[in-house]
């Protein structure tokens, strides 16, 4: 089975980061993955705030659940299908899943998956003993070629 941790091969991924899932952490993997989106990657604005923002509720789940008060790693990657548009984003972890009763959480907790969701075209979440593998798609990103970077 391939490492939960990187469900890519770094050639197949245009923006691959693994770091220690913690909150700092996250915090700066959403900001690195707003400035490669707003260089890469044509998106209005609010296309490019529901990005983030369905990002950042894989990583904070990861961050505060994988691990359970032992450290970890978080990987986040990338891809743009150039064919169709398409942003794949992929956030991966070693950590165990954790199952909880919607109707024991408090009002202020509990909406990261639907957000995830919601703000994206699809997602789909792979539970191993090896870890968590959360994918979102993202329709309609065109991506920016190098030549188009540099005419500008």
């Amino acid at each position: 089975m391939s490492d939960p941790i990187l469900s890519t091969t770094a050639t197949d991924a245009d923006f691959v980061y693994v770091d220690t899932a913690d909150a700092r952490t996250v915090a700066r993997l959403r900001r690195e993955l707003a400035r490669w989106l707003e260089t890469q990657v044509t998106l209005d604005a609010e296309k490019l705030n529901d990005i983030l923002l369905a990002v950042n509720e894989a990583l904070t789940n990861v961050a505060e659940f994988a691990y359970r008060g032992r450290q970890g790693m978080m990987g986040l990657q990338v891809r743009c299908d150039r064919a169709d548009g398409t942003l794949i984003v992929d956030v991966t972890d070693r950590g165990t899943w954790r199952h909880v009763d919607p109707a024991s959480q408090p009002n202020t907790r509990g909406r990261g998956i639907p957000l995830m969701r919601a703000l994206s075209d699809r997602t789909t979440i792979a539970r191993t003993p090896h870890g968590t593998h959360v994918q979102m798609e993202f329709a309609d990103c065109a991506h920016v070629r190098a030549e188009e970077l540099a005419s500008a």
